[in-house]
């Protein structure tokens, strides 16, 4: 399945993307914003840091049975900061369709194009 975030910055884009993530899983609507988690990665490059930035959020999901739907993303020297807001997931609510196993390298790109940030991938489900 793949994920795109669209933004003026290259954190609006990966926050979008994350939003993208979610909405693979569930409906973000449904998701209440009342948990926060911080999340911190590095990476060589701009690709290599939205794969981790999402595969970070993944590793999240999973250990704490959780569901995000708001993020405050920094970055800069490709490095990440970031702070995503979620709750726990509650079957009934959110009813998650799939599980999503992890961030890939297929269709992966991260760019500025005319002044618009776009980051994106496939997520394996």
């Amino acid at each position: 399945m793949g994920v795109r975030g669209i933004g003026r910055t290259k954190e609006e884009a990966f926050a979008q993307a994350a939003l993208a993530m979610t909405a693979v899983i569930t409906d973000p609507g449904n998701v209440r914003a009342v948990e926060p988690v911080a999340i911190s990665c590095g990476a060589p490059d701009d690709d290599m840091l939205f794969v981790d930035w999402l595969n970070a959020l993944i590793y999240e999901m999973a250990t704490r049975k959780l569901l995000f739907s708001r993020f405050d993303v920094r970055i800069a020297d490709h490095r990440l900061e970031a702070q995503a807001w979620g709750e726990p997931v509650v079957g009934a609510r959110h009813e998650p369709a799939v599980e999503v196993k992890g961030a890939t390298y297929t269709a992966l790109r991260v760019v500025n194009e005319n002044g618009v940030w776009i980051a994106q991938c496939v997520v394996d489900v």
